[in-house]
């Protein structure tokens, strides 16, 4: 086939455009700035910072990660500085770039996610919202809010009421049916849905035989958990309408289209960032040659164009 000189990088999730579908992983990009050293945030689809609530959180005790082979498990807690704090003393950075930003935020309960959400939509320089689910529901006997289709449906519909910006639903992996779930937040009102959260995983010290983390269980992310999030992305994308957005083990361009072809319109990367802290602008380079040495016009044509 021909090389194309240029090719359509760009993407739509909602009322939101990107340039290219090159995404930041929550909690793995901490909120911009610690990055900018290694990344030009002016090239990046979209940054999303790290998960943010209402009040600062202190995270979890150490130790609180550990690495596992082609992984890590992580349980950081969600540790944040606050909605507040993020805009007083973060925003403005990422203000002086034309790269979106989008908010991962979470609440303990719907209240919470609703407040939340009302205030993140209000300030200037924030583009879309990512709700992260994967969070225990204080009124409903700490329950995960993303394991119950009800609880996600209630949860995500309540935000869609309080926010005009787009609103991306981050779906955890940890369920029977992750479609369901796909579909059961874009009725709900989402633009589109983050496929995957971290799987739940255990580590465990053979000498002192306790638990390699001091909360027990942790994340597992990294490319040890590609092949499931790739079914997942795959699942999900003949269930929805919606865009998704894949993540889960992206180190290379070639995990990146891997994922477009199982159907996501975007990507994120998040423990690659740890490994290689240019790991977006390699992935974004990666991807534009790889269309152009294979004649692919605009990035729409792969996404689902996995031959079965």
């Amino acid at each position: 086939m021909p090389k194309n000189k240029t090719v359509d990088l760009t993407v739509k999730l909602g009322k939101l455009k990107l340039q290219n579908p090159v995404m930041t992983a929550s909690g793995t990009f901490g909120y911009g700035d610690e990055y900018s050293e290694f990344v030009d945030i002016n090239r990046l689809g979209a940054v999303v910072v790290k998960g943010l609530s209402l009040k600062p959180r202190p995270g979890n005790p150490a130790p609180r990660i550990v690495e596992t082979p082609s992984g890590m498990l992580n349980s950081i807690g969600l540790q944040n500085i606050g909605i507040e704090n993020f805009i007083k003393d973060k925003l403005p950075f990422l203000r002086e770039f034309s790269t979106p930003v989008i908010v991962n935020f979470f609440g303990d309960t719907i209240p919470e996610y609703v407040e939340a959400a009302a205030k993140l939509s209000s300030v200037k320089g924030i583009h879309a919202l990512e709700m992260n689910i994967s969070c225990p529901n204080k009124q409903a006997g700490w329950i995960i809010f993303g394991t119950d289709p009800k609880v996600t449906y209630k949860v995500v519909s309540a935000v869609r009421k309080a926010t005009g910006l787009t609103l991306i639903v981050k779906l955890s992996p940890n369920v029977t049916d992750i479609a369901l779930m796909a579909k059961v937040a874009e009725d709900a009102g989402a633009d589109a849905v983050s496929v995957i959260n971290t799987l739940t995983g255990l580590a465990i010290n053979t000498t002192t035989r306790r638990p390699r983390l001091a909360n027990i269980i942790g994340g597992l992310s990294g490319p040890a958990i590609k092949p499931v999030a790739l079914r997942m992305v795959w699942e999900c994308y003949k269930a929805v309408h919606i865009p998704i957005i894949g993540m889960g083990g992206i180190i290379s361009a070639d995990d990146a289209i891997e994922f477009f072809l199982a159907g996501a319109s975007a990507i994120a990367v998040g423990t690659g960032n740890f490994v290689n802290p240019a790991a977006t602008m390699n992935v974004l380079e990666g991807i534009k040659s790889y269309m152009s040495a294979n004649g692919v016009k605009s990035l729409k044509e792969l996404t689902g164009a996995m031959q079965c």
